[in-house]
């Protein structure tokens, strides 16, 4: 099953209601775009990611889903529900699997 086949399964609500697409697609790509920069520090990264970081795509892509609406949230207190994001979109936690690879300046 691809990520956004597993992201739409993973969000789709109890009555049927599922997310945007095009939004889940984004997520994704964003995520991607996080792992390569986080695997590649020097540049020159490929098109396309490693089969072992598929399901860190997925799970970052859904950690960015979950916090829309509160994009960024640094704290947040209702009702004794606490809420507070330190990472910019991605939780460090998710990135720190990626091992970057070591350059070689030119």
């Amino acid at each position: 099953m691809d990520n956004l086949s597993r992201l739409r399964k993973r969000l789709t609500t109890s009555n049927g209601v599922a997310p945007n697409d095009a939004v889940l697609a984004d997520c994704l790509e964003s995520a991607k775009a996080a792992i390569l920069n986080r695997r590649y520090p020097y540049g020159d990264y490929p098109a396309e990611l490693e089969k072992r970081y598929e399901d860190l795509q997925y799970r970052c892509a859904l950690a960015m889903y979950l916090k829309r609406g509160a994009d960024f949230e640094s704290s947040h207190s209702e009702n004794g529900v606490a809420r507070s994001w330190t990472s910019e979109g991605i939780p460090a936690e998710l990135l720190a699997e990626v091992t970057p690879l070591a350059g070689v300046t030119k």
